[in-house]
């Protein structure tokens, strides 16, 4: 009797020590789960079905360079995100994403907000991609002398990272649409012209959810931070207002191919205005025809200058076009305001392909300097 006394009392002793030492492994699991039992053990299942899909988890799904965006919806879980990204073709497996999300704790990082996204990329750097809406950025440049079609049709037309088309942004640049008031004070825009000449040139790194209204309202507050207060001031003791500074300095950097010649060829047209004789500027007839040949800025004979009938061109219209031809850079628009002190009338294009031109004051010394 004593020897089955000590039996259960022994086995007394190890069971309560068994039990102890669940207790003691339950309350070391619990306090590493953070007090989330249940996901924690839900996350160790996850990671244990991760370490065999490594090979799964860096393998990208293509070769494709191109850009996708993608959009995660305040409120998206991390299950509709995966079938999202299935669907898109950016991931072979929702199932594996979810694991990969829950078992590094990135499913509560998860934001909402508007990605570009690659086939080229792993399911592990597309889940950590989406984790930061703020580093989907992109740039987005404009030329000198581009007009407002070849920033509508080429660029945004042509660009895969943004998410509306050349034809929603002219409807808030071209004309006719309603402009912010305070820039059309500031440049003396008049009542439903474009935006035509202050998109200014500049490379501009822009969010991936920038809307047109947006891209508008980046570019014209470029243009007011590159004015300053010393070109509205010398435009208004000249007794222009920036929209007619800005129309001369289009003119002026579709004509000069380089920069240090911008001063001597507002001279020119300066003295023409001043004189009273028509600007005979061949870019205000490009921009008249508009598109030809598959160019906004195409080849024209002498018989356009007479045949192109537009307020635009400078043959048949006396003083200044209506508005701007294209977008100056800074380097015009401060030559159209400090031209050169000279007294010359005309100009052509040197006969040896440099880029510059030959100046004179009358029209015959004008066709001595022909090639």
């Amino acid at each position: 009797m004593g020897r089955l006394n000590r039996f259960w009392r022994t086995l007394a002793v190890a069971i309560g020590m068994l039990l102890i030492g669940v207790l003691i492994c339950a309350g070391t699991i619990f306090v590493l789960s953070g007090g989330r039992l249940g996901e924690f053990i839900q996350d160790q299942l996850a990671r244990a079905r991760l370490a065999a899909r490594e090979a799964d988890l860096n393998r990208p799904l293509g070769t494709d360079t191109a850009p996708i965006r993608f959009t995660i919806e305040s409120g998206d879980t991390p299950r509709l995100i995966a079938q999202n990204l299935l669907a898109d073709g950016l991931i072979a497996d929702a199932d594996l994403f979810v694991d990969y999300v829950r078992a590094y704790d990135i499913d509560n990082q998860l934001e909402a907000g508007v990605f570009f996204l690659y086939r080229t990329q792993p399911l592990t750097e597309i889940a950590h991609a989406l984790t930061d809406s703020a580093g989907s950025q992109f740039l987005f440049r404009i030329l000198e002398g581009q007009r407002l079609e070849e920033v509508v049709y080429n660029l945004i037309d042509t660009n895969p990272f943004f998410g509306f088309s050349g034809a929603d942004f002219f409807a808030v640049a071209g004309p006719g649409a309603q402009q912010d008031l305070t820039f059309a004070q500031f440049v003396g825009l008049p009542a439903g012209a474009s935006l035509e000449g202050f998109l200014f040139p500049d490379t501009y790194q822009l969010p991936a959810a920038v809307t047109p209204i947006q891209l508008r309202q980046i570019v014209t507050q470029e243009f007011i931070d590159r004015m300053g207060s010393d070109i509205p001031a010398q435009a208004r003791e000249q007794g222009f207002s920036l929209y007619q500074v800005v129309t001369l300095a289009s003119i002026i950097q579709r004509e000069a191919v380089r920069v240090d010649e911008m001063p001597l060829i507002s001279s020119v047209y300066r003295n023409r205005l001043r004189v009273g004789m028509k600007l005979d500027a061949d870019p205000t007839v490009q921009y008249g025809i508009g598109l030809r040949n598959g160019s906004w800025w195409p080849q024209i004979t002498v018989e356009d200058y007479q045949t192109a009938r537009s307020p635009y061109n400078t043959y048949l219209n006396t003083g200044l076009p209506p508005g701007p031809i294209a977008s100056p850079g800074l380097a015009a628009i401060r030559a159209a305001l400090n031209p050169t002190a000279s007294s010359y009338l005309y100009f052509r294009a040197r006969c040896d392909g440099s880029g510059y031109h030959d100046f004179a004051v009358t029209f015959e010394e004008h066709l001595a300097n022909g090639c």
